[in-house]
């Protein structure tokens, strides 16, 4: 079986964890640039993590540069099985407060802006992407917010805009009538990408304002969001450091295969395939390419 790493994509305080074991910072080069930061290593109870903040320390990547393809190249290069994406949302929902986290499991991507895929001219691949969520690594962190005694909803859709603006009242209105649950402007394409790269991937979405469509609440504002971003960071840490306590130290197949996503998803044949563009794809695809 294969080693569990565990990676996190999240905030710049996130990686702050108590018992952090050999906590270091490296950088990691990637064929599609360099990611979002340097990445954060460590140990805990006997786990290996990988923290990676997304915006970069200090919050310097608006969501529409930040460079996904070399962010989870990044994690996959460095061994990372698994991948817990946390991100600040706004709600669409009355039960949905803020200060919930919301385990989202589907995602409408309204990005337009963004390198969506690895694959391209001289290596073409369509990977399966009905449940972009790993249910098995979205359970345990379900169980790991109750043991934490977090309020956490299974479930829900995430919509995610290109920004940097927040929604027109029009938009959110819009969205809410297509049964989407939270919007944010960070999880796609990472999450194609993280399919791509044959890594589990899950969300938690953590609810900082009701958007704009609420008649008793005002417009989205930066400062109440960092507020509420703040009062959850300590719920954070802890759901953190209980998924990495009770994981397992060996890499569990995911029930919907997203660990064996490129299986059957390469239809450009070997003789056919760019050599340049097979050498980008060491990290992401080397466990399919290599048996070619």
């Amino acid at each position: 079986m294969t080693k569990a790493k565990l990676g996190i994509i999240g905030g710049s305080g996130i990686y702050d964890l108590p018992g952090l074991k050999n906590p270091r910072w490296e950088h990691v080069p990637t064929p599609w640039g360099e990611p979002s930061d340097h990445l954060h290593f460590g140990e805990l109870d006997g786990l290996e993590m990988v923290f990676l903040p997304r915006h970069a320390r200090g919050h310097r990547v608006p969501p529409s540069h930040i460079n996904y393809r070399a962010n989870i190249d990044a994690l996959k290069r460095v061994g990372v099985t698994d991948v817990i994406s946390i991100s600040a949302c706004g709600s669409f929902r009355e039960e949905l407060s803020p200060g919930t986290f919301v385990l989202v499991d589907q995602f409408i991507d309204r990005t337009f802006a963004r390198e969506k895929s690895f694959f391209g001219p001289g290596c073409v691949a369509h990977v399966a992407f009905a449940h972009p969520v790993s249910p098995g690594l979205a359970d345990r962190i379900e169980a790991a917010a109750k043991a934490e005694d977090i309020h956490a909803r299974p479930g829900g859709t995430y919509l995610v805009m290109e920004g940097p603006q927040f929604s027109t009242l029009a938009e959110s209105h819009l969205y809410r009538s297509w049964g989407c649950d939270v919007i944010g402007m960070t999880n796609m394409p990472e999450a194609k990408l993280a399919r791509e790269a044959e890594l589990c991937y899950a969300t938690v979405a953590m609810v900082t304002d009701y958007d704009c469509w609420h008649p008793d609440h005002g417009d989205v504002d930066v400062p109440s969001i960092l507020k509420t971003i703040s009062d959850n960071a300590d719920n954070a840490k802890r759901l953190v450091r209980r998924v990495a306590s009770d994981f397992p130290r060996e890499h569990e197949p995911c029930p919907i295969g997203s660990d064996r996503a490129l299986d059957t998803a390469i239809i450009t044949p070997p003789d056919a395939r760019d050599p340049d563009m097979i050498t980008k794809l060491d990290a992401v695809a080397g466990r399919v390419l290599s048996a070619a």
